[in-house]
């Protein structure tokens, strides 16, 4: 069973060029990284830790971890990735729109494949994670 999750739109005062370029390229993402520890205090230690190189990103989450590649990328557009090894089946997609020269809005979607009985333990975890992927995203200085 595919299911969807989507965040709620989010805008970022800056380029749709500049939004695009730095998320595209998940090595300019080492600020947040180097935030993580702050950032672990409001997640209730969820996010133990966050390893990436310009094409993948690794979370690790409650001992488990979760490997995200870059799958696709439309210039300025979207950037699609895939659970590389995920105990689901997994993709995450980031869309990036032009509101202004200066504003850009996002929203998050993840898809996953489940069964009936995961889907239960699932949607709620996804539901919150597209929504604090997406709430993390406003907060990169861009």
């Amino acid at each position: 069973m595919a299911l969807k999750f989507e965040s709620s739109v989010k805008h970022i005062p800056a380029s749709q060029e500049r939004v695009y370029n730095k998320l595209s390229n998940l090595d300019n993402l080492q600020p947040i990284r180097e935030r993580l520890a702050e950032v672990k205090n409001q997640l209730d230690g969820k996010i133990e830790d966050l390893t990436f190189d310009n094409d993948s990103l690794t979370i690790k989450v409650q001992g488990i971890n979760l490997t995200l590649r870059i799958v696709e990328r439309e210039p300025m557009k979207c950037i699609k990735f895939e659970g590389d090894k995920t105990p689901i089946p997994l993709n995450l997609w980031i869309q990036i729109l032009p509101v202004t020269e200066e504003e850009a809005k996002i929203k998050v979607t993840i898809g996953a494949d489940v069964n009936m009985f995961m889907k239960a333990m699932v949607s709620k975890p996804l539901q919150k994670g597209a929504e604090k992927l997406a709430d993390m995203l406003t907060k990169i200085p861009y």
